[in-house]
C-alpha cells in the first residue's frame, strides 16, 4: 500500500495549489484497492514562505506521494527532501478517482521505476 495526499477543495477534484491548499485528503492504494484514510486541515496561516511550506509538508501524514494542481520549484525541492514524491494534475478537472485508477493501472502493468521506488518505501 502507498499513501497519497491529494490537494483538493472537495475530495473530488485535484484542484488546489500545494502552498495555498487548506485541506489534504489522504488515501491508501494498492494495485486493486483504495481507501480514504483522513481529511487534514492545513489552513493555519504562517508568516514566512518557508514556514508555510514546512507546515504543509508536516501535514502530509507520512504520505508517499502528494498530488496537487500546482507546485512551485522551491516547494517541490522541499517535498522531495522530505521523502515524498510530488505530482501535478493535468488540470483542475482531474478527479481523485481518475488519478487513483491511473496509478493502480501502472502498479498492475508495467510499473515505472519511480513508482516502484515509491511502492518500496510504502512497505516500511
Amino acid at each position: 500500500m502507498i499513501k497519497i495526499a491529494f490537494a483538493s477543495k472537495d475530495n473530488i477534484y485535484v484542484n488546489q495549489h500545494f502552498g495555498w491548499c487548506e485541506k489534504f485528503f489522504i488515501y491508501e492504494i494498492d494495485a486493486t484497492k483504495s481507501y480514504f484514510i483522513n481529511e487534514i486541515d492545513t489552513s493555519l496561516k504562517q508568516d514566512s514562505e518557508i514556514d508555510k511550506l514546512n507546515y504543509k509538508i508536516s501535514c502530509l501524514d507520512d504520505s508517499d506521494i502528494v498530488y496537487v494542481l500546482q507546485l512551485g520549484p522551491k516547494a517541490s525541492a522541499m517535498v522531495k527532501s522530505a521523502g515524498i514524491y510530488p505530482m501535478q494534475s493535468s488540470g483542475d478537472t482531474q478527479t481523485i478517482k481518475e488519478v487513483i485508477k491511473a496509478l493502480q493501472n501502472m502498479m498492475s502493468t508495467q510499473t515505472p521505476l519511480w513508482l516502484k521506488r515509491v511502492m518500496m518505501r510504502g512497505k516500511k
